[in-house]
């Protein structure tokens, strides 16, 4: 920004001195054919008319390179802020991520657009404001010291009606950049939810909702614009009314003999170049309000997520303890007050009715979900001050409905890391006899959540892609789910294989096979542990 500013700046003195030497030479140029016979000849003609090319093309030169940087810093800056707002918002916890989802989408994709006219047009403006209408001032004052003083009377009326105008557009553009928020949070909620919504017969109920709030938006938009043309036309009146005064009163005493014609001509042509940076600093203000509004969501949206990050303590050891968690929602507390042991060389399985928080504990290991009450340690260190990146690194989570994206089958295995071994991640999960009756085997294209796999086959891929990880901890929701006796004998067998080697695992199950291979079998929701 710096930079830019001095760039800008340097540019601007270019383009000012070249408007004020161009107009002292026009006035001369005039004066001289309207009163001195000598400088009608073609050679003064065609000096005078070389040295206007000369500025002309310079002011323009220096007009197109204060507007290619203004173009690049613009695009440097977005991108920058794009960056760090992406960066730093996805580095929360999910359940943050999902707080700040819907601004933060409509800062990025919509809002910080509004910034390029800030950049590109508002900052040159205010530049140029800053430089070329004192110097035009003090170069009109050294030729018509009645005419400065007229301008400096009239020339504070912009800034103040600016000001007044400015604060309303504010609010205007806060209003809309709200009601752009809340249409596409809904629009996106709409979206994700229309296969639902289609499956139930009501895909044309949001619709009038989503309606309403585009109206609500074209309205708040339409009422910024009004603002904007009307705070054009008081800005315009009051730099055309200064004009009109510094013309009356030189044509008045010219007249009257008490100024020449150069210095007159001289002071009319540079009274527009005095209001005319006011001017455009006061229309362009408008385009640039939504991105400076942008921008104030941005800066918020970096400092309430830098408030949320977690801490940035190593996990150390497999080892994770739940010591008195519950977490309260709106059907009471599941888990409630729940204390189980995962650790190194063994398999914990929590069991316990539907809704009782199993997964739930799962989630709260994986920082997902803060718990009400209680704690979790890894390691020995409180889970709220572990490097959730790292943690997760050192784990391998099978959900109940595990992520199967489309591509090929091997694409999907190696989603989240290459396989040490893939045969024997296969062979564990039984998915080698899924592979051999695959047409192209590993390289077999599957759809969207793993369309032209059945259920069981797909379960059997995801715990291929689990079991087959290396990770010291796994994290098994419902392992064995579509699967038949003699496959599910096998997965836990391979389960008890991996804890073997050293791994901390935790399975949630209900039936009997599932918890005879636990170490240690923890009820959630006031079950009784079955006898193993």
């Amino acid at each position: 920004m710096r930079r830019h500013l001095v760039a800008s700046a340097g540019c601007g003195v270019v383009i000012t001195g070249t408007a004020i030497a161009g107009a002292v030479v026009v006035a001369h140029l005039v004066a001289g054919i309207v009163t001195d016979p000598r400088a009608r000849t073609v050679e003064h003609w065609s000096t005078a008319l070389g040295v206007l090319a000369v500025l002309w093309t310079v002011r323009a030169l220096a007009q197109w390179q204060q507007a290619r940087l203004s173009q690049g810093e613009a695009t440097a800056a977005i991108a920058d802020l794009d960056h760090r707002l992406l960066t730093t918002v996805t580095a929360l916890a999910p359940h943050d991520v999902d707080a700040l989802r819907d601004e933060t989408a409509v800062v990025v994709t919509r809002g910080l657009d509004g910034l390029r006219p800030y950049y590109t047009r508002y900052l040159p403006a205010a530049v140029q404001a800053a430089v070329l209408t004192p110097a035009a001032l003090v170069t009109m004052a050294c030729y018509d010291l009645q005419a400065a003083v007229i301008v400096v009377l009239a020339l504070p009326l912009v800034p103040v009606f600016m000001v007044l105008i400015g604060l309303l557009t504010a609010d205007r553009s806060a209003a809309a950049l709200t009601a752009m928020t809340t249409l596409q949070s809904r629009l996106l909620d709409l979206i994700s939810g229309l296969p639902t919504l289609r499956g139930l017969g009501r895909a044309a109920g949001p619709e009038r909702r989503v309606a309403e709030l585009a109206a609500a938006h074209r309205r708040s938009t339409m009422a910024t614009l009004r603002i904007t043309f009307l705070s054009s036309l008081v800005l315009e009146l009051l730099a055309t009314l200064g004009v009109a005064l510094v013309a009356v009163s030189v044509g008045l005493r010219l007249v009257s003999g008490h100024v020449d014609l150069a210095a007159a001509l001289t002071a009319l042509l540079l009274a527009p170049e005095v209001f005319w940076p006011l001017r455009r600093v006061g229309a362009e203000f408008h385009a640039a309000q939504d991105g400076r509004t942008a921008r104030a969501a941005a800066e918020a949206l970096l400092a309430n997520s830098a408030a949320r990050v977690g801490g940035t303590a190593r996990a150390v050891g497999p080892c994770v303890d739940l010591e008195d968690v519950t977490v309260s929602g709106r059907d009471g507390d599941a888990p409630h007050r729940l204390t189980a042991r995962v650790e190194a060389g063994s398999v914990t399985v929590l069991t316990g009715p539907n809704g009782s928080g199993k997964s739930t504990a799962i989630h709260v290991i994986l920082g997902l979900i803060t718990p009400t009450s209680g704690r979790v340690t890894v390691g020995g260190v409180d889970a709220g001050n572990v490097d959730l990146r790292q943690w997760w690194d050192s784990i391998g989570w099978l959900p109940q409905r595990p992520a199967l994206v489309a591509g090929t089958v091997r694409a999907n295995l190696e989603l989240f890391g290459a396989l040490p071994d893939l045969g024997t991640a296969c062979r564990r999960a039984g998915f080698d006899e899924v592979l051999a009756t695959l047409p192209d085997g590993l390289d077999t294209v599957v759809g969207r959540d793993g369309a032209g796999l059945s259920l069981g086959q797909r379960q059997r891929l995801a715990l291929a892609r689990t079991l087959g990880s290396g990770r010291p901890i796994l994290l098994l929701d419902e392992p064995t789910a579509h699967l038949d006796a003699a496959l599910e004998a096998r997965v836990l067998h391979s389960i008890r294989e991996i804890a073997g080697e050293g791994a901390a695992v935790l399975v949630v199950g209900h039936r009997a096979a599932v918890r005879a291979i636990g170490d240690h079998v923890v009820a959630v929701g006031g079950e009784l542990p079955v006898p193993h």
